[in-house]
């Protein structure tokens, strides 16, 4: 089933059932998280959260590192799954590590269609076969599509058997994917599908060899905009900017962003553009990102630069922590995880031939919105 959403376009600032459910929960500082527990198990202040599911770098023995990217967003009373990772094998033994149930699901956001954002959806629809599945709308993608049935230019003149359909067209004309079954609701739009919960529907062409639509996740809190990105192919400054609009500061920035195509020069600009010009208060940097990239964002952001490896949770707050398993008081980059990263990005899916191709200085994104 494929459909879309009935959703309202993004406007300015209110405050959300979200941020008041945050508001209650959260207190003024999140505690430290026991990030072992299965869901049952941990109490409901605990849940406003996220856990990284699928990535190349990480600290838990538990989970299978891999290159791709999946998190579980818990925020409020919403439990959304933010990707599924590159593998449907290690996104399965990864979510039972973390004693995940994915059929507790209110919703999925597939940020764009690259393999190793999308290779787990079988895994999931597995389990929760009937999940709203929130996907880029894309003419022809690999999510389905649909058209009006008069898309095309028509001939009256010619004889029935060679005009399409007779000449006689459906109203509506849908697209296949490989998952027929599966509940798809494309987004075309910035739209807020869930009160204080954002999509943000960018074009991206960095680090890529065709140019993709990609969502990224706005999710309002009392602090600020918590921005859940997935790749970064739209640029990051310009995902920010998006995400300025609502007219809130920007709390924290999670996930991919794409930097492997930069060089040092151009990461340290925009590592400065996202702290000082942008003013996002607290960076946690994960999967595309790149190794030089962390190390730059790290001493950039300082002490409000947050550990986001496989396996680590985030706690959504005035003063958002890392978890990180054995390890949860050490927050670096280290050695093994440069080691394990840069044997998973060597085959990455979102690397492509054309990693450098993109990579000439671009000029800062214009502040728009920001307090």
């Amino acid at each position: 089933m494929m459909s879309t959403p009935t959703t309202r376009p993004c406007k300015g600032p209110r405050r959300s059932v979200v941020a008041l459910a945050l508001a209650a929960c959260i207190g003024s500082a999140g505690a430290a998280q026991d990030g072992e527990q299965p869901d049952s198990a941990r109490p409901a202040a605990a849940r406003n959260r996220i856990t990284v599911l699928y990535d190349a770098f990480g600290r838990d023995a538990s989970m299978t590192k891999d290159w791709g990217f999946a998190a579980l967003i818990e925020v409020g009373d919403k439990r959304i799954l933010f990707d599924t990772g590159n593998n449907a094998e290690i996104f399965a033994r990864n979510v039972k590590a973390k004693g995940v149930d994915l059929a507790r699901l209110d919703f999925v956001v597939l940020s764009h269609r690259h393999g190793d954002h999308m290779g787990g959806l079988n895994y999931l629809l597995s389990v929760n076969p009937h999940v709203p599945i929130y996907a880029p709308r894309e003419n022809f993608g690999v999510f389905g599509a649909s058209f009006p049935g008069d898309f095309y230019r028509r001939n009256e003149s010619l004889p029935a058997a060679m005009r399409y359909f007779d000449g006689k067209p459906p109203e509506t004309l849908r697209f296949g994917t490989p998952w027929p079954e599966a509940d798809f609701r494309w987004v075309a739009t910035t739209t807020e599908v869930a009160p204080g919960l954002h999509l943000i529907v960018l074009k991206g062409t960095w680090g890529v060899d065709l140019e993709v639509m990609e969502m990224s996740l706005a999710i309002d809190t009392p602090q600020g905009i918590v921005l859940v990105v997935g790749c970064g192919h739209p640029e990051i400054e310009k995902i920010v900017a998006a995400a300025a609009a609502f007219k809130q500061p920007i709390h924290l920035v999670l996930g991919g962003l794409h930097l492997l195509p930069a060089t040092d020069e151009q990461t340290r600009r925009i590592a400065t553009a996202l702290r000082d010009t942008w003013r996002v208060a607290w960076m946690a940097p994960g999967h595309c990102t790149g190794e030089p990239a962390f190390e730059i964002l790290q001493n950039t952001f300082g002490a409000r630069y947050l550990y986001a490896g496989l396996g680590a949770t985030i706690t959504i707050g005035a003063q958002p922590m890392s978890s990180a398993g054995e390890r949860a008081a050490d927050t670096s980059f280290d050695l093994a995880d440069r080691q394990g990263y840069r044997e998973l990005a060597g085959t990455g899916a979102d690397l492509g031939e054309n990693l450098h191709a993109h990579a000439q200085p671009r000029p800062a994104c214009p502040r728009t919105g920001m307090p």
